[in-house]
């Protein structure tokens, strides 16, 4: 039966080949940083990689929900949200409201966990505290794992990662695998009934934030467990039944920050051609209406409405109308309907983001890869 151990860990992590892997992570990383810098209006990579990344560690709980029902969402149609997608937004209101709270106090508490977890969940309910937790193999049945079962055990994990994730004087490894540890570890504490997985996944991204490897959320690992899902799972595992597993569990982690850096900053150099090509087909053809706002809104959402033009703009509804219909004429939005509400798609963008975000959105298993189970 695994024991989760204190952290630090009393056992050499940081081997020669995950130092190597530490180096080609962070390079990458540091490019992405960089390329963020380059989009004019950070709430451009915000917004629509925040909801991929909710869709995607979304899809890793078998909550499957499409590109498009998402990006509608955005337009505020809330009465034709699936369930599925509802889900899908309220992962990436947990992931901003969690942004907001580690860039105003350079903290990530066990309280502001708890707070995600309840956004993700939309509940209003803490740590766990009825024994019978147990993690089965979705297939088999089989019992593979049985977390902390007291909610005093639990609070003294959580409270013991806390200061690990806060406190830079307790340990001196590279963030990249302390990140790699604190996630194993909160999915190992098992601290919510449900939601675990989601939760862990958000702690990852805001944690590079919180170390200043990243100055937006913008790197999300979920869409690298789902092509590496079984892999994923047997690792989380692997180091429970034997301890010595934990250099191919960090490796695997940093091999998704260095996989999903390239991946994002051939994503953000897409965009930002996109933008470009946008900007220069604007002002040559509808030379009027070009404004660097008016950019920053087609590039907002792959869709926009009459709404979000009068708001961004700051001009009349007639005038946001007529730009609109200009730009249809203009073959750069395509204009569509929902009920009695028109909407324009920036076609160009939404088959960008399809193309680069394009995974198994089949995928099966429940939290952590098992069925969690409360007897």
């Amino acid at each position: 039966m695994y024991q989760i151990p204190s952290l630090p860990l009393r056992q050499e992590i940081e081997t020669k080949a995950v130092l190597k892997q530490v180096a080609q992570a962070h390079r990458r990383l540091a490019e992405l940083k960089g390329a963020v810098t380059s989009i004019p209006n950070t709430s451009i990579l915000i917004n629509t990689l925040s909801l991929q990344e909710a869709k995607d560690s979304s899809a890793v709980e078998s909550i499957i929900t499409t590109h498009d029902e998402l990006y509608k969402a955005e337009l505020s149609f809330t009465g034709s949200m699936t369930p599925a997608t509802k889900e899908v937004r309220s992962y990436a209101d947990a992931l901003l409201h969690g942004f907001d709270k580690v860039k105003r106090h350079s903290l990530l508490t066990c309280n502001d966990m708890i707070e995600i977890y309840q956004r993700i969940k939309r509940n209003s309910a803490g740590f766990r505290v009825t024994p019978g937790t147990t993690l089965k193999n979705d297939l088999t049945g089989e019992i593979v794992y049985q977390p902390p079962q007291s909610y005093d055990e639990i609070v003294s994990y959580m409270n013991n990662l806390e200061r690990f994730i806060n406190d830079s004087e307790m340990c001196d490894w590279d963030p990249l695998v302390k990140m790699s540890v604190i996630h194993h570890q909160l999915e190992s504490i098992h601290p919510f009934s449900d939601g675990n997985g989601r939760t862990g996944r958000v702690i990852n991204i805001l944690y590079l934030v919180l170390q200043d490897l990243l100055d937006l959320p913008v790197l999300y690992l979920s869409r690298y467990i789902i092509k590496n899902k079984s892999e994923y799972y047997r690792l989380l595992q692997a180091v429970r039944n034997n301890q010595a597993e934990w250099e191919n569990w960090v490796l695997f982690m940093l091999k998704g920050v260095e996989e999903t850096s390239i991946e994002t900053i051939v994503l953000i150099k897409s965009i930002k051609e996109l933008m470009m090509a946008y900007k220069q087909k604007i002002r040559g053809e509808l030379t009027k209406i070009y404004s660097q706002d008016l950019l920053n809104n087609l590039f907002k959402h792959p869709y926009t409405k009459i709404d979000f033009i009068c708001q961004d703009l700051q001009v009349t509804r007639p005038t946001a109308v007529s730009y609109l219909n200009q730009l249809v004429d203009a073959g750069i939005l395509s204009k569509m309907k929902m009920g009695r509400d028109n909407f324009y798609l920036n076609v160009r963008l939404f088959n960008l983001l399809m193309n680069a975000f394009h995974s198994e959105d089949s995928a099966k298993g429940g939290e952590d890869g098992q069925i969690a189970t409360i007897n």
